[in-house]
């Protein structure tokens, strides 16, 4: 099955009895987070959480969702993971047509492929805009955003998909780059030097431009797994999330940025980065098990928040495996594995 928002995964996980609901008062410092890593490191990876009783928001979070072998699986719409590396495959060897017969032979894999692309639609039918926050009524404290270990830094965003383009919008980037909360309208964007956010920002730096940006928390599980795979540069993350769903990824407009979001979002922030801006970002408990280093980090202003009626907050927490990124990083290895054998053909496995 392939899901068409968090939502209907949210329905299988309850149906599949892999979903614990808590109703108990939690604080998004330190406890949710505390919780969540012992549920994490329990044989196979524990249950998906949804706390429904967060203290100073209205907002449930789900985390853990995509915490163990048959969730990641399911999130992707297979089985097994090898599958979506087959079809991959099949595309990757596919031989030229000669003749009219081998044409025709294509055309059921060419009409599968023009369903990959994400697709625009009106602003009406997105749920992720239900409900608008512009200029004074935006305020980040809404959202139950978690601080996960003692000495981080504060509050972090830890599982957003984040879009942007580059300085001549030729080329659109999609990541997962967390985000330190500074206060209701202001959060760091930590992308590393090698990411494609951090070139393009180099890019509007260099003319002295600024970086409109837009994230959204919380879209189906594709678009969720597709925002963290190591993709060549200049191909749409969308397009991937296209082509496990075997349906394109609906895209809306934003309110106030030049850019397009998954339409099923829960929540969605609209912004801009000034290149000139830095601020200190750090520490973080990262996937390590250490923290890691503070830094000079560029600043994400926040100028819209649209969000469905009854947001759910997805988020993440990283730290001493195993936790949740283990099965999203299984993932990477079982479906990229023949991108990686185009390129270094002696490798088995």
């Amino acid at each position: 099955m392939n899901y068409r928002s968090l939502r209907e995964f949210i329905d299988w996980l309850e149906f599949e009895n892999e979903l614990i609901r808590i109703q108990e008062s939690v604080s998004p410092v330190l406890e949710i987070a505390e919780i969540t890593d012992r549920v994490s490191k329990q044989s196979g990876g524990g249950k998906a959480l949804l706390f429904e009783n967060v203290e100073g928001s209205s907002m449930p979070v789900l985390i853990n969702a995509f915490g163990s072998k048959k969730r990641m699986n399911a999130a992707l719409g297979t089985r097994d993971l090898e599958e979506i590396a087959k079809r991959i495959e099949s595309y990757l060897k596919l031989p030229p047509p000669v003749t009219l017969l081998d044409k025709a032979k294509l055309l059921p894999m060419l009409l599968e492929a023009s369903q990959f692309p994400p697709k625009l639609i009106g602003g009406a039918k997105a749920p992720c805009q239900e409900v608008i926050h512009l200029k004074h009524d935006v305020d980040l404290n809404q959202i139950p955003i978690l601080q996960c270990w003692p000495s981080d830094a504060g509050r972090f965003i830890t599982f957003p998909i984040v879009i942007n383009r580059s300085v001549d919008h030729k080329v659109k980037n999609v990541g997962l780059y967390r985000m330190q909360i500074y206060d209701s309208r202001t959060t760091g964007m930590h992308w590393h030097i090698h990411k494609d956010g951090a070139h393009f920002f180099h890019e509007y730096r260099k003319q002295n431009k600024v970086m409109e940006v837009a994230v959204a928390i919380g879209a189906d599980p594709a678009s969720c797994y597709a925002a963290s795979a190591p993709l060549p540069y200049g191909i749409d993350e969308f397009l991937l999330s296209g082509f496990i769903r075997k349906q394109s990824v609906p895209l809306v407009k934003c309110k106030t940025v030049s850019l397009e979001v998954p339409a099923s979002a829960e929540i969605v922030l609209e912004g801009y980065i000034d290149p000139s801006e830095m601020r200190l970002e750090g520490p973080f408990g990262d996937h390590t098990g250490y923290y890691s280093q503070d830094g000079d980090y560029p600043v994400f202003h926040i100028t819209a928040i649209t969000h469905r009626k009854d947001p759910i907050y997805l988020t993440t927490i990283v730290g001493k495996p195993p936790q949740e990124d283990f099965y999203l990083g299984r993932a990477t290895e079982r479906i990229f594995l023949p991108l990686l054998r185009t390129q270094l053909p002696e490798i088995i496995d």
